[in-house]
């Protein structure tokens, strides 16, 4: 039988246990040109919050009743493909399930020899994509520049920091608690790294960034951006990555129109903002994967994984990762006796 999670209801703000579905339905058969997967990790991120809404964005929505989305990990247990053999392991949007049917165009093939499998979600995974992609386009870090990532002991601001760090640049790291700052300074080697819920987040941002900010990476919205903005430096450059501050928001909060603001920093500073989704840096892909399993090999860069293991468990993770109780990269894992 195949364990799923289904999206049962659309939630209003913050996602409750109530919004999700457990079901075991009968494994799926497979056509010609797919793949059966057996799902060993899948990837719980912040955007998953975005599809369970009913409305435009850069993807169409989960419906009501399907699975939910994931990006996943596996092995290949039945073929109709000649691209693929059983036994191959294999990473693709598998979903909130324990088998998934994938057509063999949309499947990367991963050697298990080269780093642990969980990466494939992880640090040589879409995160990793989005940090190296959204900040060597966007950011354009340079030797002796200033860099303020939030979320920075996450999954993709921590390798952002990272990559600025290699690139010479001073970085300075946004957490939501003590612990996280600790790691992100300790462990990852930041100059600082700042709670952004301590009561002097603004004043102690001024103070360490008092040479200006060149590269703000924006993986959160809300007081950090608030406390940065001011500080940018001319020709400043914003990657916007995500606004998981703002995921749960029903309506737009009622509170003074700072677009103002906003556009006269641009202008007067000559900023550079840019929303970016990694779809569309497919085309550095294969650079991006190469760099940054030469770093992780070489232990240039360092990743940390959240692992909770049991499909049922996914929906209290999820809703865990969005208030931030996560520590590092979020992952499901569907079979606790996998050593993979």
């Amino acid at each position: 039988m195949n364990k799923q999670i289904l999206l049962k209801s659309r939630p209003q703000g913050l996602p409750t246990l109530q919004n999700f579905n457990f079901v075991e339905s009968d494994v799926p058969k497979i056509m010609q040109g797919e793949i059966l997967v057996k799902v060993i990790y899948f990837s719980l991120d912040p955007y998953m919050r975005g599809r369970m809404n009913d409305a435009k964005s850069y993807a169409k929505p989960v419906e009501l009743g399907e699975v939910m989305e994931a990006g996943g990990v596996g092995e290949v247990v039945e073929s109709n493909s000649s691209k693929f053999k059983v036994g191959d392991i294999v990473s693709g949007m598998t979903g909130w399930q324990e088998y998934s049917v994938l057509n063999d165009k949309f499947v990367r093939k991963i050697d298990p020899d080269l780093a642990p499998i969980s990466t494939s979600l992880g640090i040589l995974g879409m995160p990793g994509l989005t940090a190296y992609c959204g900040l060597m386009s966007f950011g354009k870090p340079k030797s002796g520049e200033q860099v303020v990532v939030s979320a920075a002991s996450g999954a993709v601001g921590a390798v952002v920091g990272q990559i600025a760090k290699l690139k010479g640049c001073s970085v300075i790291g946004v957490a939501g608690d003590n612990a996280k700052c600790d790691y992100v300074i300790d462990e990852l080697e930041f100059e600082d790294c700042l709670n952004h819920r301590d009561e002097n987040f603004k004043s102690r941002m001024r103070e360490v960034c008092s040479s200006g900010v060149d590269i703000y990476w924006e993986n959160v919205g809300g007081i950090t951006f608030e406390a940065i903005l001011p500080l940018m430096n001319e020709f400043g450059r914003i990657p916007v990555c995500g606004l998981i501050a703002h995921y749960n928001q029903t309506d737009l909060p009622v509170s003074k129109d700072r677009i103002p603001v906003l556009f006269r920093n641009i202008l007067t500073k000559r900023l550079s903002l840019r929303g970016f989704i990694v779809w569309d840096l497919k085309d550095q892909e294969e650079e991006a994967l190469k760099q940054l399993s030469s770093w992780v090999l070489e232990g240039k860069i360092k990743y940390k994984e959240d692992v909770v293991e049991g499909i049922e468990s996914a929906p209290e993770a999820f809703i865990g990762l969005l208030e931030g109780k996560n520590f590092g990269k979020m992952l499901i894992k569907t079979a606790p006796k996998n050593n993979l």
